[in-house]
């Protein structure tokens, strides 16, 4: 899915509590061909629920519109209670860019769902973010000053005119913010606390926005204004943060409940610690949070990493133990289980790796059978595999020698590189045996036509050049592995320096094996040139390959 234009969506209803209404809407969505259902997390107190799918840009503006259809059919708004801001069924429904489109494309779609809910449903639509017509309404909270409550007398007002339907008051359905905006992350850190007011202490403290500057008391003072006569704010701790506090009953606790809407700005975990640090001074602690929605898998994984690495540990090691660190420390899992396959976007959304999922003897007993794949240029893949994972192993062990704590950051940087080119090696596994099942899909094609016939051959030539490229990336993957084996039979522990050499002979033979796929896959391509190119760079990396091994071999051999 990676290729095609993907474009993301995450509607919030005005319904958290009646599972047959929220199962309706989330059924109205997977309906719709070409987008895939990843989430639906239905909150009780707030009573709002927030789903997420994705999928190619026309496929999710009709998805989004028949949620937002059911949504106005199956919620009444005069009826709705619930702690979270809100003014409408379908309160908001963001898209975001996520591979192969780009911001002012995925605006124009949200012009295209937001005028046609606006003219097909009769529900007033404001469009916010990147997609706002004036900049007094880039911002959601502006936009949806006073809730529900308001709307009425708001859309009587001309500044307040909608930028799609009428100004004409929904009973129902209320109002509906649709826009598009960069990927933002819900997420509330949990207090020791019932208090509402302490809540939002803290959130003034964190929030870019901070608080309003006043004379004396900070909360009863007088507002201190500017010569503009606007009130003077104290900034918060950290910036692209949107914060507010409450109280959830269904819970017995306060959080401080949180937008991140630019998580290179102000990531996941420095959040969670500048919440830490204004609770403790003000003789609060927190004790969990909570993730609403989904989140990349980058999220995590850099926050195991920065939990990992205050600790003066090694942070190269696997990102299943980095995502294990992360929910610990942050108590993702406090209110909730918390299931990673659940919640990171490359989870639902990716390809299942069959070959990687499996155990070590079953792995052995599908590549002995009798089918042609897993072959040799898999086996070549993973044997590149377990060359990366010993050189890392290395390279953690050193970091964690006694005596050797200084060492911790250099030896640190040396796993992490080996657990990226680990993690390349082994979606190279599968990906080798898609390779070569693309080939004889090719060769199923009907060819009865000269129409056909030529449709065959440019599919074949296709998918062959792929099942070259593949094992020439095991080739350059795998001599990766070279620099990290050779660091750690210089510098690493030495009590593991044969290991790094074995990492290296791994490295050797995955390079050798993926040559020999080369070279016999080659032998199909029509593009003589193209085939001689693409052998050339095989053999020259094949050369590298034993003098590398070879170096290794010596310097080892000399200091045991």
């Amino acid at each position: 899915m990676s290729n095609q234009r993907l474009i993301e969506c995450v509607p919030n209803f005005s319904e958290g509590q009646n599972m047959e209404i929220i199962q309706q809407i989330a059924a109205s969505i997977s309906a719709v061909t070409g987008v895939q259902l990843l989430d639906v997390d239905p909150g009780k107190a707030t009573n709002r629920t927030v789903v997420t799918f994705v999928g190619n840009p026309e496929a999710v503006v009709e998805a989004a519109f028949q949620s937002i259809k059911k949504a106005a059919e199956l919620i009444d708004m005069s009826k709705h209670k619930g702690e979270h801001p809100r003014m409408g069924a379908t309160d908001v429904c963001p898209l975001i860019p996520i591979s192969g489109i780009s911001m002012e494309e995925t605006v124009f779609y949200a012009h295209q769902l937001a005028k046609k809910v606006g003219e097909e449903l009769a529900i007033p639509v404001y469009t916010y973010e990147a997609a706002a017509t004036m900049p007094e309404r880039k911002n959601l909270a502006d936009i949806r000053a006073g809730e529900y409550e308001a709307l009425e007398d708001k859309l009587k007002k001309p500044e307040w005119k909608p930028d799609y339907g009428k100004a004409t008051f929904n009973k129902k359905a209320g109002a509906t913010v649709i826009g598009a905006r960069d990927f933002l992350v819900a997420y509330n850190v949990n207090l020791n606390t019932t208090s509402v007011k302490r809540a939002n202490s803290v959130a003034f403290d964190i929030r870019e926005q901070g608080r309003v500057m006043r004379e004396g008391d900070p909360v009863n003072g007088k507002i201190i204004l500017d010569a503009s006569g606007e009130p003077m704010r104290i900034p918060g701790t950290c910036k692209s943060v949107k914060a507010i506090g409450w109280f959830i009953e269904e819970y017995g606790l306060a959080q401080v409940s949180m937008n991140l809407t630019d998580i290179n700005v102000t990531p996941l975990h420095i959040a969670f610690d500048e919440c830490q640090k204004s609770a403790i001074a003000r003789g609060l602690r927190v004790t969990g949070s909570e993730l609403v929605g989904m989140v990349p898998k980058k999220v995590l994984t850099d926050a195991g990493k920065y939990f990992i690495e205050k600790q003066n540990l090694s942070s190269g090691v696997a990102e299943e133990e980095l995502i294990r660190i992360a929910v610990k420390t942050l108590g993702l899992d406090e209110l909730a289980p918390f299931d990673p396959k659940q919640k990171i976007i490359e989870y639902k959304l990716g390809e299942k790796r069959r070959l990687v999922g499996m155990d070590l003897r079953a792995f052995a007993n599908e590549t002995a059978s009798e089918v042609p794949a897993p072959g040799g240029g898999s086996i070549s893949a993973y044997v590149g595999t377990l060359g990366a994972s010993l050189a890392t192993m290395v390279a953690n062990l050193s970091g964690n020698k006694k005596g050797w704590d200084s060492k911790i950051p250099e030896f640190s940087v040396w796993a992490n590189k080996g657990q990226v080119i680990k993690d390349k090696l082994l979606w190279l596994v599968d990906e080798d045996t898609n390779s070569y099942k693309a080939i004889m899909e090719a060769f199923k094609l009907p060819k009865e036509t000269a129409e056909e016939k030529i449709k065959r051959k440019a599919a074949v030539q296709v998918a062959t050049i792929y099942a070259v490229e593949i094992p020439l990336e095991v080739m350059e993957t795998s001599f990766k592995v070279y620099e990290i084996a050779k660091e750690m039979v210089i510098k690493g522990n030495p009590n593991s320096i044969t290991d790094a050499a074995v990492g290296a002979l791994c490295a050797k033979t995955a390079i050798a094996g993926a040559y020999l796929n080369v070279k016999i896959n080659i032998s199909g391509f029509e593009n003589k040139d193209l085939a001689n190119q693409l052998l050339a760079k095989a053999e020259a990396i094949l050369a590298e390959s034993n003098m590398a091994e070879q170096e290794i071999w010596n310097i080892v051999n000399q200091n045991i």
